[in-house]
């Protein structure tokens, strides 16, 4: 094969395999950004504002806070505190996340800047050697492309299109719920679904406020011990 038919295909099976594998995801957060867009203008905000903050921050539960923030008319120290206990989970998806299959500087640091709960479910379901780099940046810029773009369309035109529709706000919470199963049924391992269970449990009795963090904290060190437990480790030079 003619190398550059051969880097050509590499390129679009990289799109298409991303097409494939979140096109569906995309749609739905593409509706969870016209709910958030329709929300923010009601909440005093001017609508050419709604989508530039999308595009820069880019976390849907930290933008829906920072709203909030905004019209309070909180400090920036303020913002930047919340800001980071809000996102701190982020520090353990780093851990799993494929940035290693994407090349090049500007690309990688793209990937860092758009890395969200759902490019983290979509991309870690995968064994990262059956990613590529391509992939990897064409599945968040799909989620960034439709967070921005249903953000938009919210704020012009959603808080006429969306008045009495009710449900709206459970959109995110169904799109993990299906993520989810999806990945436990391409992966499934029960003993790490009963830690998280466990985990997530234990943080909801312990700080109910806040539970994220602590649960994923516990989560991270009740695998640790799995793993460090485990007869495949135990075996090696230890």
């Amino acid at each position: 094969m003619d190398p550059v038919s051969s880097v050509d295909a590499t390129r679009s099976g990289g799109v298409a395999a991303a097409v494939r594998e979140a096109g569906v995801v995309w749609l739905g957060i593409f509706a969870l950004g016209v709910g958030f867009g329709a929300w923010a203008t009601s909440q005093g905000l001017p609508w050419w504002l709604v989508p530039l903050i999308s595009a820069s921050v880019l976390a849907g539960s930290v933008e829906f806070l920072l709203v909030g923030l905004i019209v309070a008319h909180a400090s920036l120290v303020s913002i930047a505190v919340t800001t980071l206990l809000v996102n701190s989970r982020h520090l353990v998806y780093g851990l799993s996340f494929p940035l290693e299959r994407v090349r090049g500087r500007r690309a990688r640091l793209y990937s860092v800047f758009a890395l969200c709960d759902e490019a983290y479910a979509l991309l870690t379901r995968t064994e990262p050697a059956a990613l590529s780099g391509r992939q990897v940046i064409a599945t968040q810029l799909g989620i960034h492309v439709s967070w921005v773009t249903g953000a938009l369309s919210g704020a012009a035109l959603g808080a006429v299109l969306l008045r009495g529709v009710h449900g709206v706000g459970f959109v995110l919470p169904a799109l993990f719920v299906v993520l989810a199963l999806d990945a436990y049924a391409s992966r499934p391992d029960r003993v790490t679904v009963a830690l998280a269970l466990a985990s997530a449990g234990v943080a909801q009795l312990a700080v109910p406020g806040s539970m994220l963090p602590l649960a994923l904290g516990l989560l991270g060190v009740g695998l640790a011990v799995r793993d460090g437990t485990s007869p495949r480790i135990s075996r090696g030079a230890w």
